[in-house]
């Protein structure tokens, strides 16, 4: 049954709010403002765990990690990333390939690709070149072209361990 790939989609929006901090995909940015949410906001990773989550046939991230339990109040999203891989791990499974959108105007994500791609793919146990993350703009179109919101949508690839 395990033998088969098996494809994934996440998607997360959040709120952007002055002096919250801005960490995008696990990498903490000099901005301004930063995506404003129960655990640290980071629609990168909840959507990269939420992806990865549905391509294994588990539960979602909200409710594996609820945002009513106070124990997620500001709790790092990495460590749902760590949580998720070892619920894949016992299904004998593991990230072949993943691929992320994230849609913002702040912060410019170019600068910080490389460290981002490296973080994902620490984080779900996939070599380097099997990660890709593009940022784009809203084109000052809705919340996200206003820099109110950013909104991340990742893809995965699972596979047998």
């Amino acid at each position: 049954m395990n033998d088969l790939p098996r494809i994934g989609l996440g998607i997360d929006v959040h709120r952007l709010a002055e002096g919250r901090p801005c960490i995008v995909a696990g990498v903490p940015f000099d901005a301004d403002r930063g995506p404003l949410g129960h655990s640290d906001g980071d629609a990168v990773l909840h959507a990269a765990c939420d992806a990865v989550l549905g391509a294994a046939g588990l539960d979602d991230l909200g409710t594996l990690f609820s945002d009513r339990d106070p124990a997620n109040r500001g709790r790092a999203s990495a460590e749902f990333c760590r949580s998720t891989m070892a619920l894949v791990r016992e299904r004998r499974l593991r990230v072949l390939s993943m691929d992320c959108v994230l849609e913002t105007e702040v912060p410019k994500l170019k600068p910080a690709r490389a460290a981002m791609r490296a973080r994902l793919a620490e984080l779900f146990e996939v070599p380097v070149d099997r990660v890709n993350i593009k940022g784009k703009t809203g084109e000052k179109v809705d919340a996200i072209g206003r820099g109110e919101a950013m909104r991340a949508t990742v893809v995965v690839l699972l596979g047998p361990a």
